[in-house]
């Protein structure tokens, strides 16, 4: 019997800005997770006792975040003693990668049920707090990258010089950003579970998302990165990333609920989209996010597709010059590409932004009579993911 995981539902938290005062800041991660754990089996009136697996992705498991977070929100949400749980790092990707991983595990016949999602709360663990000030790459690592990797940022410059992308394009991807989050404000609720802060405040919209984001004020800003020794090592660079045209730190939680085809038609559960294929890649991780070009060819290649037949994409934003890139090399259509907005403006908890990314690819293709869509994420180190989804 060929199985099939269906996407039943998907969730996610709105998105706060990472630092102190942000919507979000005042919560707990394993609170916040749980919050959005026990909304999508409560909108699907299923019996948590189902679920096989919580798998969750999220990249900072340090201090409230440490000891298996998965595990600790799958308990304070309520879910049954015997429902196990796994978190996995795979940067950026994490909770894409855990999403693949359930849908991996359904049509291998390990699974029926299973929820996947992430959580990160970047103002409460900030960046590079795991590390804890240790070397964490080693005398053979350095022998062999001798002068170092870089700073993202740097490798967004990179990018942008290497695919010939101005600071005005990159900022225009910016702008354009923001004014499509702005337009999906009312429908992308469908996605969103409020969340009540402990002061009484219900906080139900993403505060990253900016009304006015103006090409002109964009142009006015100071690159982020700028750094002579980085000049000389890559005289390409034109100093074109600042904060506006980079994804925003961001506190935020997603979850996704999937379920063996004919066991979702036993629990009369509705699909609403497939995961069919996967594809995850290593690339060069001195230039480090160009590995959503490898994936994407990867993944249509395994599925027999072309780029042409893909319905709608959602390309990571964590610099404009990613998805950029991404759409020169695979020639891409732009108008199908993050139509309800990105990183730039929604913002990028980085356990939890795979979550997001599905969550508006699955909105557009019920939207359209699109049969694929396709979800791919740069991760530093030089990785990515890709994965393919079919309209049910």
């Amino acid at each position: 019997m060929i199985r099939r995981a269906a996407i039943i539902d998907i969730a996610r938290t709105p998105f706060g800005k990472g630092k102190d005062g942000g919507s979000l800041s005042s919560l707990h991660p394993v609170d916040l997770y749980a919050s959005v754990l026990d909304a999508i089996v409560r909108r699907q009136d299923l019996d948590p006792g189902l679920i096989e697996d919580v798998i969750t992705g999220c990249v900072l498991q340090v201090g409230e975040q440490a000891g298996n977070i998965g595990r600790q929100a799958a308990l304070a949400a309520g879910f049954p003693e015997s429902v196990p749980a796994v978190t996995l790092d795979r940067k950026c990707g994490s909770s894409q990668q855990a999403i693949d991983f359930a849908a991996q595990g359904i049509v291998a016949g390990a699974y029926d049920v299973v929820i996947a999602g992430g959580v990160e709360v970047m103002s409460l663990v900030p960046m590079r707090l795991n590390r804890m000030g240790k070397d964490s790459e080693g005398p053979r690592f350095r022998r062999r990258y001798k002068e170092g990797l870089v700073h993202q940022g740097i490798a967004a410059e990179r990018i942008a010089a290497r695919w010939s992308l101005t600071r005005e394009q990159l900022d225009l991807f910016s702008v354009f950003s923001h004014r499509k989050a702005v337009k999906d404000k009312e429908n992308v609720k469908k996605d969103i579970v409020p969340v009540k802060r402990d002061d009484g405040l219900l906080v139900d919209s993403d505060e990253g998302v900016r009304l006015d984001s103006d090409l002109e004020k964009l142009l006015t800003l100071n690159p982020a990165f700028e750094d002579r020794k980085m000049k000389d090592r890559f005289p390409e660079i034109n100093w074109s990333i600042t904060a506006a045209n980079s994804s925003q730190v961001s506190d935020g939680a997603s979850a996704c609920l999937l379920v063996e085809e004919k066991i979702a038609e036993r629990l009369n559960l509705s699909p609403r989209a497939f995961l069919t294929h996967f594809a995850v890649v290593g690339d060069d991780p001195l230039m480090m996010l160009t590995g959503v070009i490898p994936a994407t060819k990867k993944l249509l290649n395994r599925a027999g597709l072309t780029i042409e037949d893909i319905g709608f994409y959602e390309v990571s934003e964590a610099f404009a010059s990613v998805p950029l890139a991404w759409e020169k090399e695979l020639r891409a259509d732009s108008s199908i590409m993050n139509v309800f907005g990105g990183a730039i403006a929604i913002g990028h908890p980085v356990g939890a932004s795979g979550g997001r990314l599905v969550a508006n690819l699955v909105r557009a293709l019920e939207t359209s009579q699109a049969k694929y869509g396709l979800v791919t994420m740069c991760e530093s180190g030089g990785m990515a993911n890709a994965s393919l989804f079919e309209r049910a």
